[in-house]
């Protein structure tokens, strides 16, 4: 059986030695054993698990997050559809810039010739932006609504600390916990979960998505296709989606 180094383990990944041993302090990747003079050794299994928590890491999760993976029944699975997703994304953001590029071409044309541009070629233009409107729709309308309720809840937070009146942090809160609730509503009614078992796409209700733990890119949640709980790959969505 190959045993390696904490440096050649480093090496094969890519990483610093410092990571691997942050790793290993973590608790994330203990070596498979110790030698005689105390060196940390590596099987091809701990080879393959450091080379998953690179992928994970490189796709934005939290190490705590990538050892509740990793403590999953199939890890893999949950990579292989966090990478299907991110080519999907990039897939559709490919084919909305070659359609950028052949309306351009064709205005191009149009205007080389003298012709007026037709309603045809302006509604095509159109779809094509609202398509791409549409891909930030998510992120964008949370982010508006997010911004100002965390000014008014730190603004009157802030003015209670500084003047000892507490009444405008009270009279906000309703305000706070309205934003919150559509917030919320937005980000589930845009949102369908991939299980890594399955493979399904699917909704879970919302007192789940609220309260499951979750990452930038994963929640853990029951599969309401196959039932069974893991870490589930976050994708844009709506109602109609589910069919895939």
């Amino acid at each position: 059986m190959a045993a390696y180094t904490t440096g050649e383990l480093a090496k094969l990944c890519g990483v610093s030695v410092r990571t691997v041993q942050f790793y290993d302090a973590k608790d994330l990747l203990k070596p498979t054993e110790l030698s005689e003079g105390g060196r940390r050794l590596y099987s091809e299994s701990d080879l393959k698990t450091m080379r998953i928590i690179c992928m994970l890491k490189s796709l934005g999760l939290s190490l705590e997050s990538i050892k509740g993976i990793l403590g999953s029944e199939r890890p893999e699975n949950v990579l292989l559809l966090l990478l299907d997703e991110q080519e999907r994304q990039i897939d559709e953001e490919i084919g909305l810039m070659q359609e950028q590029k052949r309306a351009i071409d064709s205005v191009r044309e149009t205007l080389s010739t003298g012709r007026l541009l037709s309603i045809e070629s302006i509604a095509d233009m159109e779809h094509m932006m609202e398509e791409k409107k549409n891909l930030k729709k998510l992120h964008g309308n949370m982010l508006l609504l997010a911004i100002p309720m965390t000014l008014i809840e730190w603004g009157t937070i802030l003015y209670w600390i500084f003047t000892g009146t507490w009444w405008p942090f009270v009279a906000c809160i309703p305000l706070v916990v309205l934003f919150g609730v559509i917030v919320m509503r937005i980000y589930y009614r845009n949102t369908l979960y991939i299980c890594p078992e399955c493979g399904e796409r699917f909704r879970p209700s919302l007192k789940e998505v609220f309260w499951a733990r979750h990452t930038p890119k994963t929640r853990k949640l029951t599969c309401t296709c196959c039932g069974k709980k893991s870490w589930c790959v976050e994708t844009y969505g709506h109602v109609e989606d589910k069919r895939k």
